[in-house]
């Protein structure tokens, strides 16, 4: 563990509540803990939860709460903070750490702004490696908040200057639109070592060794980067991703990145093209590939292959 993370702030105890103590959530209560800042973890899982339910997590921590809330995105994260809401008081804290698209974080402020409960919204990068490297965190809210819960901050976050693994980045929403962004960025660097990869591969009459071309990308280039390092991780462990069928999903916040580039008008030709790789991998026999297939034969007389 990185060994800013301990002791932080000790001339006063920090506490804080979590729930959702999931593969990353509960990587995150370990980094907290070893921090020293006492978590109380909620979840729907009693073999891993520290209390029963909701009021059993407000009752547990000292007033004012800050409660972390770590659940998938959607429906399952407006339930958990309808729920708090009915048991946290005025000047309690409320922070959304998961991937909710950032209009929902008007709609939580909103919701509690009457009880007089507050609520940050936190983008947050790192995966399961944040237990042993820090989370990249991105923030939205107001100063006084953020001040407030920078001890749980500064214990998530990677090791070294704050400025380089975190940030204030505006208001209530800003912090979640950050991480859109970050994760569409993300999709693109992905898809072109990817296909980098796909071209080395194809070549093995004079590339011998793709894993090892990878690998000597890692110091020195301009495209070394900790996705690199990952790449020639799995490289490593499976040369030609024998095990892995070319499946894949996405999280959503690639098409908000869309749906937002689209409304201010700005070109993402990378991005996107990254997301419709990801919608053609899902294709098991391309309709519109047939279409295109069926055009050809139509005005040239090319041959199409035809199904057994």
């Amino acid at each position: 563990m990185p060994p800013h993370t301990t002791p932080l702030h000790k001339e006063k105890a920090m506490n804080l509540g979590l729930i959702g103590l999931g593969k990353m959530g509960n990587n995150m209560r370990a980094r907290l803990q070893h921090a020293g800042i006492d978590v109380v973890g909620y979840d729907t899982n009693p073999a891993v939860s520290d209390v029963a339910d909701l009021a059993a997590l407000a009752a547990a921590l000292p007033a004012p709460r800050i409660v972390w809330v770590m659940v998938p995105a959607g429906t399952i994260t407006d339930a958990v903070i309808t729920d708090l809401a009915d048991v946290l008081d005025e000047g309690d804290l409320i922070i959304d750490g998961g991937n909710s698209k950032w209009t929902e974080d008007f709609k939580h402020s909103a919701q509690l702004v009457d009880k007089g409960i507050e609520f940050m919204d936190a983008g947050v990068s790192g995966g399961v490696w944040g237990l042993e490297n820090g989370y990249g965190l991105m923030v939205g809210g107001t100063a006084e908040n953020v001040e407030r819960a920078m001890p749980i901050f500064d214990a998530l976050r990677p090791e070294g200057p704050r400025d380089e693994g975190f940030v204030h980045v505006g208001e209530v929403g800003a912090g979640h639109y950050a991480k859109m962004v970050h994760n569409g960025i993300e999709y693109g660097m992905m898809q072109a070592y990817a296909e980098g990869y796909e071209l080395l591969d194809a070549k093995k009459d004079i590339i011998k060794d793709v894993t090892g071309t990878f690998k000597a990308w890692q110091r020195g280039t301009v495209v070394r980067s900790w996705l690199l390092d990952l790449l020639v991780r799995a490289l490593e462990a499976d040369p030609e991703f024998k095990d892995i069928q070319g499946y894949v999903q996405d999280s959503g916040e690639g098409r908000w990145t869309l749906e937002e580039a689209i409304e201010n008008a700005v070109p993402m030709p990378a991005i996107s093209s990254a997301i419709f790789a990801r919608f053609v991998s899902r294709q098991e026999d391309s309709p519109s590939m047939k279409a295109v297939a069926a055009l050809r034969n139509q005005f040239g007389g090319h041959a199409v292959k035809e199904l057994d």
